[in-house]
C-alpha cells in the first residue's frame, strides 16, 4: 500500500498532536512495508525532498509562519492549500499512491487534497481530530459564521471520515456524514517510553503526589484543581505540581499564592523535555485534569502508562471517560467532586480496571493495527 499524508506542518521539525500522530503511525506503516509519503512545507534543512525515518517527505511549499495573533493563520493555510493541489494531482495521475490522508485543521487543505483526488480512483480520508462548532464563538469571535461554514463545508465534501474518539465522531455525524460511515482511530502514544523515563530525582527535581499537565486555559479548570487540593493536602501530607503555560497562568498563580497549602503547590512552567513531563507522570500518584473540552485527552493515556491513578471531569463537551474508562476515577467538574475524588484516591482506592492494561489501546502500535486496517478497507472500497 502506498500512502500520501497531506500536513503542511511535519513532525519532528515542528513539533504537535496531529503530525506526531502522523509521524508515529506512518513509521510503523513503513516498517511494515508500506510505501508512506507526507506532502508538508519545507521546515527541515537539505533539497525540497528526502527519506526521513523510512518515509518520504516531500516539500509543496517553503516554510511559513502557522499564528497570527495567537490564531492559525487562515491565509498560511489557504497558501499551503493552492500549492498542494497541482504537484498532489501530478502524482495522483502517475498513480503513485494509493489512497490520501488529509489532517482536517486547517481545512483547506482538505479541500485541495479532494480537488487533487477529482477523476481519479484515489481515495480520501480524512481525519477529524476535533469538531469545533460553537467553539468558534470564542475562537474567531465575530468571524466565526467563517469557520462554522468552512468546518460544516469540509465535513460534507465526499471522504472516508476517521474520528480520533466517538465524541468526535458523534459531532461530525451532526454536520456532515453519517455516522456509521465514520471509522475511529485514536491518537496514541508510546507506552515504552513512558516506563522507561526517567524520574525526577535523577535529574534533580522534586516529585509530586498529584499531578496536571497541560495547557492552562480557562476550559482546563486548573482553579478547580487548586481549590479541591487545598481542602485535602493537609489530610495526606501532599504535594501538587503543575506543569504547562497559556494565559491563565498568572492568575492561577495568583489563586494558588492565596491558598492554605500554597507551599505544598509548585508551578513548573512549561517544560522543553518530553520525557520531563513522562517522568514526573511515573513518580506521581494521581493524575488530575478536570478539563470539560477535549476532543481526546492524551495526557490521560501516558498518566495511565505511567500507572496514575487518573481523575477527570464528567461533561459532554470531554472524551476523557472514554479514554479513562473505569481505569481511572470520572467525576463532576467541581471542588467538592474532585476534593473528594482526591480524597479516595490518596487514600489508596484503586479502580476496577488496571491503568496499565488499559493504556495499551492507546499505544502507537495498537493505534497503528486500526489505521492499517481502515486504509486497507479504503484501498480496497470496502469501507
Amino acid at each position: 500500500m502506498d500512502v500520501a499524508y497531506v500536513s503542511n506542518v511535519v513532525y519532528p521539525f515542528v513539533k504537535g498532536g496531529a503530525e506526531k500522530r502522523i509521524h508515529e503511525i506512518g513509521t510503523r506503516l513503513s516498517d511494515r512495508g508500506h510505501d508512506v509519503t507526507i506532502y508538508g512545507r519545507h521546515y527541515w534543512e537539505g533539497p525540497e525532498e528526502i527519506t526521513h525515518d523510512g518515509m518520504t517527505l516531500r516539500a509543496v511549499a517553503p516554510a511559513a509562519e502557522l499564528y497570527a495573533d495567537d490564531r492559525r493563520s487562515i491565509t498560511e493555510a489557504i497558501d499551503f492549500a493552492a500549492r498542494l493541489a497541482p504537484p498532489l494531482r501530478n502524482r495522483l495521475d502517475a498513480r503513485d499512491h494509493d489512497l490520501v490522508v488529509a489532517s482536517v485543521f486547517p481545512y483547506f487543505p482538505v479541500l485541495s487534497s479532494k480537488l487533487a483526488t477529482l477523476g481519479t480512483d484515489t481515495p480520501l480520508v480524512t481525519t477529524w481530530l476535533e469538531v469545533w462548532r460553537a467553539y468558534w464563538d470564542e475562537y474567531l469571535g465575530s468571524l466565526s459564521p467563517f469557520g462554522k461554514f468552512t468546518e460544516r463545508f469540509t465535513a460534507r465534501v465526499p471522504q472516508h471520515p476517521v474520528a480520533i474518539s466517538e465524541l468526535t465522531a458523534d459531532r461530525l455525524a451532526e454536520i456532515g456524514p453519517a455516522r456509521d460511515s465514520i471509522e475511529i482511530v485514536p491518537t496514541g502514544m508510546d507506552a515504552e517510553q513512558v516506563r522507561k523515563a526517567p524520574f525526577p530525582e535523577e535529574n534533580d527535581q522534586e516529585h509530586y503526589d498529584v499531578l496536571f499537565a497541560g495547557r492552562l486555559i480557562e476550559h482546563k479548570n486548573v482553579d478547580l484543581l487548586l481549590d479541591a487540593f487545598d481542602s485535602i493536602a493537609d489530610r495526606h501530607d501532599a504535594t501538587l505540581g503543575v506543569i504547562g503555560d497559556g494565559p491563565e497562568a498568572e492568575r492561577l498563580r495568583a489563586r494558588a499564592d492565596r491558598l492554605d497549602h500554597a507551599d505544598r503547590v509548585t508551578f513548573l512552567g512549561f517544560l522543553d523535555e518530553y520525557e520531563d513531563v513522562l517522568g514526573h507522570m511515573r513518580a506521581a500518584r494521581v493524575f488530575a485534569s478536570p478539563s470539560t473540552r477535549e476532543g481526546f485527552g492524551i495526557t490521560f493515556a501516558e498518566a495511565m502508562a505511567a500507572d496514575c491513578t487518573v481523575i477527570a471531569a464528567s461533561h459532554p463537551d470531554s472524551a476523557a471517560g472514554e479514554v479513562i474508562g473505569d481505569a481511572g476515577f470520572l467525576v463532576e467538574p467541581t471542588t467538592d467532586e474532585l476534593a473528594d475524588a482526591l480524597d479516595r484516591a490518596l487514600d489508596g482506592v484503586e479502580p476496577a480496571t488496571s491503568p496499565l492494561e488499559r493504556a495499551e489501546m492507546y499505544d502507537w502500535d495498537s493505534v497503528a493495527d486500526r489505521a492499517e486496517s481502515v486504509y486497507e478497507r479504503a484501498v480496497a472500497g470496502n469501507w
